[in-house]
């Protein structure tokens, strides 16, 4: 069976595996979650992820979750633009999170940045997800 959100499979594990207090996660790779997942770490929600290859043709994302005092880096996370209900935003209409505390991650036609960084490069695009 396909997965018709693959890109909300993966933040929903992530914030499945914080509440579980895991310190890795895995989910299916593609490079959008890698692209995503590249933000996050930049950002400095996550430690950092790895790709391992299963099998041909297969690999996997390991995500390693990051702690402060024992409580989650990531206090939310949620999915924006959905398959059922695309979003877009202009660089002017760019939504600021938890009034510039978290961060709001777009797929732009630069690639995928967080909304910081379109305002810089002043582009717009699809709001992918916003963590706090």
């Amino acid at each position: 069976m396909t997965m018709s959100d693959p890109l909300g499979d993966m933040l929903t594990r992530i914030r499945n595996g914080q509440r579980a207090r895991q310190a890795v996660v895995a989910s299916p790779a593609s490079k959008i979650r890698a692209n995503v997942l590249e933000v996050l770490k930049r950002e400095g929600y996550i430690r950092g992820f790895s790709r391992e290859h299963i099998r041909p043709g297969v690999s996997e994302l390991r995500i390693e979750l990051k702690y402060v005092d024992g409580e989650p880096v990531i206090r939310e996370i949620s999915r924006v633009s959905k398959p059922g209900r695309r979003v877009y935003a202009t660089v002017d209409a760019m939504p600021r999170v938890a009034n510039g505390l978290g961060v709001a991650i777009v797929s732009t036609p630069k690639g995928v940045m967080a909304d910081h960084a379109a305002r810089e490069n002043n582009v717009g695009g699809e709001v992918l997800c916003t963590v706090f």
